[in-house]
């Protein structure tokens, strides 16, 4: 038989000496458990320099985050406090705005007053003394109750007249119209020759005394009521426009 040679394993001896009773201690480790240390030295070290990457790239990570974060922070405060500024003047260009159109406003009711005025002075009719024309009796003769005064909605007197009440000429003139229609039964209107027109309009069937036509005096019966509590409408026009009866009638004083 041929002699088998023997592989001799290599191998390490480490020798640990004593510093005070000079005694020593030897320990020997093989190539291959050499070999596995510095493998996992080697494994540790990789493992280390990994996790210290892996921090400082999530250190680097969130200080930019924290960096980013901060800077919206600002933005926002920034813009919130624009937006603060800006609803600010929104409010005072609103108010501004108000004050101007209530002054506005104001002016004008101020200058529609103002013509309103001038209008009603020039409308105002010069009070004659002496003209018999002119209509400033009440237009009825008898027991009659003022009902409701002049407005503009309704631009006449409303008299509530009786039973044998008399409705009489406030001034001398000319008996221009004597109809009807759907609302008043009798209406009868006198032209006094001087800008005055007087209108009586009966809600009631009445008893006529004149015509189309005629001429009337002052408290000349112009019909004579039949009904209790006809309501009676008394019209004063001067220049084609209604006014208050009540500044015409005894306006001589």
């Amino acid at each position: 038989m041929k002699n088998q040679r023997h592989k001799r394993k290599e191998s390490f001896s480490v020798l640990l000496i004593s510093n005070t009773d000079r005694s020593s201690k030897q320990y020997h480790v093989s190539l291959f458990a050499l070999r596995m240390a510095g493998v996992c030295i080697l494994l540790l070290c990789l493992m280390a320099g990994c996790m210290t990457y892996a921090f400082l790239s999530n250190q680097k990570v969130q200080t930019t985050l924290r960096t980013q974060l901060a800077e919206q922070e600002q933005l926002v405060t920034q813009m919130t406090s624009e937006k603060e500024t800006i609803a600010n003047e929104k409010l005072a260009i609103e108010a501004e705005n108000e004050a101007l159109r209530q002054e506005a406003e104001e002016a004008k009711a101020v200058a529609a007053e103002a013509q309103a005025a001038a209008e009603e002075a020039a409308k105002e009719p010069e009070e004659p003394q002496d003209d018999p024309a002119f209509p400033d009796r009440y237009p009825s003769s008898g027991a009659s109750v003022l009902k409701s005064e002049y407005t503009q909605e309704l631009p006449y007197l409303a008299i509530t007249t009786y039973t044998g009440c008399d409705v009489v000429a406030a001034g001398n003139g000319t008996i221009t119209a004597v109809s009807s229609d759907d609302i008043y039964p009798q209406i009868i209107e006198i032209d006094h020759g001087n800008g005055y027109r007087t209108r009586y309009l009966s809600k009631q069937t009445a008893e006529v005394k004149v015509e189309q036509g005629a001429a009337v005096e002052m408290g000349a019966v112009l019909f004579t009521i039949t009904t209790d509590e006809t309501e009676l409408n008394y019209q004063v026009i001067y220049q084609e426009e209604p006014i208050d009866p009540l500044s015409v009638i005894d306006a001589r004083g």
